[in-house]
């Protein structure tokens, strides 16, 4: 099979080139700035504001299911490793006070229009205590007809039957773990699952109707290499999900235990993971999908991908989003939410979460008050994520400032990036090119006032 090495869509010179640690920007600032100094009190300030506030954003929930069966040795999620599937039933009785304890502050039946469950392994738990959490859900909180209900599902943990109940409480999203076809590599990271196993579950997905598939998928991965991968992307191709989530796969095993079960010396070199890269580009925009941004791609009917052209995606801890700038309730150990101008963490461990809520706590245990600053620079970021371009007058209207002065620095420092193609600047403000738009990480990072300062960004994952 003859693999390429450079893809039409951008250079393999222009990705080595950026191949350079950078955030995600899920969020601005990033969690790794979030602070013990904010605590519960700070967070139940932001919810008591947003009550009293006549413009309240629309607001979304996120549940983090921590449990998993066995270890999957690339993961780096917040993860209980069990096969006791009572530990679920005690947590479930934790999310419940949790949930009260919210709802004393944001106000009972508040309209949800997005919902996710993640992990961990959501499909973890029974259909019976999927459904007791749905019910209290629903009891707290007004899940609107036409909301994004997704649910992040293990191929293993789940049968058509699961997915019927699935669909039955509610929910019209799925997104699927496969990371790759391969079954040595599948070995390689201890996560068998056969290919048959995932296509007879996206045909029964959409035979229920689900309004969206996705397949996330990793490149990076011991044994892998061009051939191997180019051998999956035709397999996911032949699938045709909605939805592609590429990863690129962060070796760091001194901060996540179960990456040092991993062999590095089967780890692809630098050069095949670029090629892995660059002709998964190659096969998913010729197979039709839109590349939406940051990793992902969508068949160009899908709402993700339809809201990328009309200029209405968003971005949020889950990553991109067809639903508007969204106040976000996180629930559940480790989950990450945003109220107003306020970010906060859950603790990390059920000890620490179990004992706060046994004291009647909300389990915050960090996080971060925005400055005007932040602000301003979250809304340019953002921007550029979503929609690939920096308007000058709504930015300067919104924040009150002249944004070629208050910028000067920043659009200097894009001279080098618009030099190479990337991105343009005129009078109206910055534009992100097609080929920057698979480098949009690197435009982004130009704004970010805390690289500008610190330059050990290591514990973040590469861009490409």
């Amino acid at each position: 099979m003859e693999i390429p090495t450079v893809s039409h869509a951008i250079s393999e010179e222009l990705l080595r080139r950026f191949d350079v640690p950078g955030p995600r920007y899920t969020s601005y600032p990033t969690a790794d700035r979030f602070v013990e100094a904010f605590t519960e009190r700070d967070y139940i300030q932001a919810l008591e504001q947003r009550r009293a506030g006549s413009l309240a954003l629309p607001l979304s929930l996120y549940v983090h299911i921590p449990f998993c069966e066995s270890v999957c040795y690339y993961c780096a999620c917040n993860k209980v490793i069990t096969r006791h599937h009572s530990r679920a039933a005690e947590y479930l009785r934790y999310l419940a006070r949790e949930l009260e304890l919210q709802v004393e502050h944001v106000g009972k039946g508040q309209p949800v229009s997005q919902l996710h469950l993640g992990g961990g392994t959501p499909t973890f738990l029974s259909d019976d205590e999927l459904e007791d959490l749905m019910s209290m859900i629903r009891r707290h909180f007004t899940l609107v007809p036409g909301g994004e209900y997704s649910i992040e599902v293990d191929p293993r943990t789940v049968t058509g039957e699961r997915l019927r109940t699935l669909a039955r409480l509610g929910f019209n999203r799925l997104s699927f773990g496969v990371q790759d076809f391969d079954p040595a590599v599948q070995k390689a990271v201890h996560r068998v699952q056969p290919a048959e196993q995932v296509f007879a579950l996206v045909e029964e997905a959409r035979r229920i109707g689900f309004e969206s598939v996705n397949v996330d998928l990793i490149y990076g991965l011991p044994l892998q290499t061009p051939e191997s991968f180019a051998r999956t992307l035709a397999q996911v191709n032949a699938l045709r999900p909605d939805r592609i989530a590429l990863y690129a796969y962060a070796h760091l095993p001194s901060r996540f235990k179960p990456q040092r079960r991993i062999v590095a010396a089967e780890l692809p070199s630098a050069s095949d993971k670029l090629g892995m890269l660059s002709l998964s580009i190659d096969a998913l925009l010729d197979a039709g999908y839109v590349y939406i941004g940051m990793d992902h791609f969508a068949l160009p009917t899908d709402a993700l991908a339809v809201a990328r052209r009309q200029g209405r995606l968003h971005r949020n801890f889950q990553g991109y989003s067809t639903q508007p700038d969204c106040d976000l309730i996180a629930l559940g150990v480790s989950a990450i939410g945003r109220i107003g101008a306020t970010y906060s963490q859950n603790a990390k461990t059920l000890e620490e979460y179990r004992d706060l809520l046994d004291q009647g706590r909300l389990p915050i245990v960090r996080g971060l008050a925005l400055t005007r600053d932040d602000l301003l620079r979250r809304a340019v970021i953002m921007s550029l994520m979503c929609q690939g371009e920096v308007q000058f007058e709504p930015i300067e209207l919104g924040h009150l400032i002249d944004f070629r002065r208050h910028f000067a620095r920043e659009i200097e420092a894009l001279d080098e990036l618009a030099a190479l193609g990337l991105v343009q600047v005129d009078a109206t403000g910055l534009h992100v090119t097609e080929a920057g738009w698979y480098l949009v990480r690197a435009i982004a990072m130009v704004f970010d006032r805390n690289l500008q300062v610190d330059e050990n960004r290591a514990r973040f994952s590469r861009i490409i």
